[in-house]
């Protein structure tokens, strides 16, 4: 919290922004603006609810700083830039960019509001540094409901990959050495994406469809045709990284890209030992590499999954009631800040103290129990439950009122 304090003009939401990220921190079965601030003493939710919505901190500033204390801790020279969609259920039509849409998250349609985070990731350990909301066309083509929502009047329609341009364009821009940039089939298959990244210089390992089109010297070939046409000694048993029951081996084989553009163009292919399906990944680098480094960085992708499942489970990055574009960044900031806590004190400690024959090493899930069990379990007593309770249920008769006078004017 000293790293943002300075972003504060006043003591007030400075004081605010830290018990809002205690509360994230903490293991209330719930956690919004109501639960926080009766988590922290507070008489009514109004002051956070003001942190988000109002007060004057600059959450870009603060995202900076965020950056900065990631990269502190878990730079270093093989650094890999992952970047992925991840999407938040949401009922109503008013909350910011929310529409009905795929998400991963239900595998469906539903409607939801979807984001595009960036993740810093390196052997150490991993964590969000950058996001951006996706505003579809249906918000965008409607300038009045942009202004009710906050949307600033020149943020216009960008497509996923767009916004991840933007995202890893910032943080290189920001002096952040990143060598491989990674993502799955949304950001391969986009050719503007891939041609900033070499024009950077910057390497990556982007997965691609099965039906992707492959320019070969005998033509373009689908993906899945030109990984037929490899011999068997092509192929290589590596592994991807360490998952959680252990390492996870499959078969690799790469295939030179004809492409005129500098650089070393390559389609990776992954075959799974077991049931011999394939995955395909388009890379590109400025030096040629061996087959290890474009596995390792391919394996890195998993971490943006990892880091949703916990920002979500621990730091309730899915949880947010707000509605309007300045408050979904300010939360979605304090999150990701309260998630890069835990992260990289997993990392520093596991560092520091390799853990003992028979345990596992220290988790985000436990250092969070630990931290909240020694350093911010609240102690209030019966009249501050019971005021509560009191506000809850004064807040919650006026909202039924008001719907059913708003139900009463519309019936004929």
């Amino acid at each position: 919290m000293g790293r943002i304090a300075g972003r504060f003009a006043r003591v007030e939401p400075r004081r605010r922004a830290r018990a809002l990220v205690l509360g994230l921190l903490s293991d209330l079965p719930r956690k919004n603006c109501w639960t926080i601030a009766e988590h922290a003493g507070h008489a009514t939710p109004d002051g956070l609810q003001h942190l988000l919505a109002r007060a004057k901190w600059d959450a870009e500033a603060v995202r900076d700083d965020l950056r900065g204390y990631v990269v502190e801790h878990l730079g270093g020279q093989d650094a890999v830039l992952v970047v992925d969609e991840t999407g938040d259920l949401k009922k109503g039509t008013h909350t910011v960019g929310v529409q009905r849409q795929y998400t991963g998250t239900a595998g469906r349609i539903e409607n939801s509001q979807v984001a595009v985070y960036l993740v810093y990731s390196t052997p150490a350990g991993h964590a969000a540094i950058d996001r951006e909301l996706y505003v579809p066309r249906s918000w965008t083509d409607d300038p009045d409901r942009c202004q009710a929502a906050g949307i600033p009047a020149e943020i216009g329609f960008a497509t996923k990959p767009a916004l991840a341009t933007t995202l890893i364009t910032r943080t290189l821009d920001a002096g952040i050495h990143a060598a491989w940039v990674t993502g799955d089939e949304v950001y391969g298959a986009n050719p503007h994406l891939r041609a900033a990244l070499e024009a950077r210089q910057t390497g990556y390992v982007l997965a691609v469809a099965c039906d992707h089109q492959i320019p070969t010297h005998a033509g373009k070939l689908r993906a899945d045709a030109l990984a037929k046409k490899l011999p068997k000694r092509a192929w290589q048993q590596r592994s991807a990284g360490t998952g959680a029951k252990g390492l996870r081996f499959y078969d690799w084989a790469v295939a030179d890209i004809t492409d005129v553009r500098p650089g070393h163009h390559q389609l990776l292919i992954r075959r799974n030992r077991r049931t011999g399906e394939l995955a395909f990944y388009r890379c590109y680098s400025p030096a040629a590499v061996p087959l290890a480094t474009l596995v390792r960085v391919a394996g890195r992708r998993w971490t943006i999954e990892e880091t949703f499942q916990s920002g979500k489970g621990l730091a309730a990055l899915d949880e947010h009631q707000v509605r309007r574009w300045t408050s979904w960044r300010r939360w979605v900031t304090l999150v990701m800040l309260a998630h890069a806590f835990l992260a990289l004190t997993a990392a520093q400690e596991q560092a520091r103290h390799p853990s003992p024959d028979g345990l596992i090493p220290l988790t985000c899930n436990e250092i969070q129990h630990l931290f909240t069990t020694l350093m911010v379990q609240p102690a209030h007593g019966p009249a501050h439950r019971l005021r509560w309770s009191d506000w809850r249920r004064r807040h919650q008769a006026r909202a039924r009122n008001g719907h059913y006078l708003q139900q009463t004017a519309q019936t004929p």
